[in-house]
């Protein structure tokens, strides 16, 4: 689903990513770890077209690097903020309605997510549709966002972050929202720091350190290596 080879990306003279390779099968939950500093939110800024970058992105075997942030999400790749990013003066419903796919965009018409799904899956967003998104709490917020980019249909989903500064309650809602979607077959890539809900919903884990991947595994492969969790992600 998502493939990408030798990549290299800077911030102005910045070398922040050092020949990363990563892959994310169909319908898979794939977390890259990592402490902050590492270059997990590079990458996925990167793969998303929002980073210079060198080497190669390919979705669905479709290069991708070099395109544009909006032809990229056209093509079914899908990407949630750390920051969340909701239009803060207008209304839920009206930030899910912006992120629908509409008939003609790209292939097969208008997307499989209606605004109904979405409201299922969250209630608590329909109980706010009509509310302005910028008085919304911070769980409110993250699950909007997580729903918006849902609604456009996309193939997989970069999330960063998702579960940051949220109450346990909602980071184990999170996780059962992104259970359920790799259910309907959507690939999701999880930048997190949280190490329980990463093992707990991943079939694969990454571990950057200085811009570059310096494990790949199972679960249950990094619980087993103690050395690599000492040097990369423990405080």
């Amino acid at each position: 689903m998502l493939d990408i080879r030798n990549l290299h990306a800077y911030y102005g003279k910045s070398h922040v990513l050092h020949g990363v390779d990563l892959h994310v099968k169909p319908g898979e939950i794939v977390s890259l770890l990592g402490r902050n500093g590492a270059g997990r939110s590079t990458l996925v800024k990167a793969a998303m077209g929002q980073v210079s970058a060198t080497g190669a992105v390919r979705l669905k075997g479709q290069e991708i690097l070099g395109l544009k942030a909006y032809q990229i999400a056209h093509k079914g790749l899908g990407y949630v903020p750390e920051n969340r990013d909701v239009f803060p003066t207008l209304t839920v419903e009206q930030n899910l309605v912006l992120g629908q796919k509409r008939a003609g965009m790209g292939k097969g018409g208008a997307g499989r997510w209606s605004l109904d799904d979405m409201y299922r899956m969250f209630p608590r967003l329909q109980e706010r549709r009509a509310v302005a998104a910028g008085v919304l709490s911070g769980g409110e917020q993250q699950m909007l966002t997580l729903c918006r980019t849902l609604m456009g249909d996309p193939d997989l989903i970069m999330i960063d972050e998702p579960t940051e500064g949220l109450a346990p309650k909602i980071v184990a809602l999170v996780a059962e929202y992104l259970l359920a979607l790799k259910e309907r077959g959507i690939s999701v890539l999880l930048v997190e720091q949280k190490l329980a809900i990463a093992m707990e919903i991943s079939q694969r884990v990454y571990v950057m350190g200085h811009g570059a991947i310096v494990f790949e595994g199972t679960p249950g492969a990094l619980r087993a290596d103690a050395a690599v969790r000492k040097e990369w992600l423990e405080v």
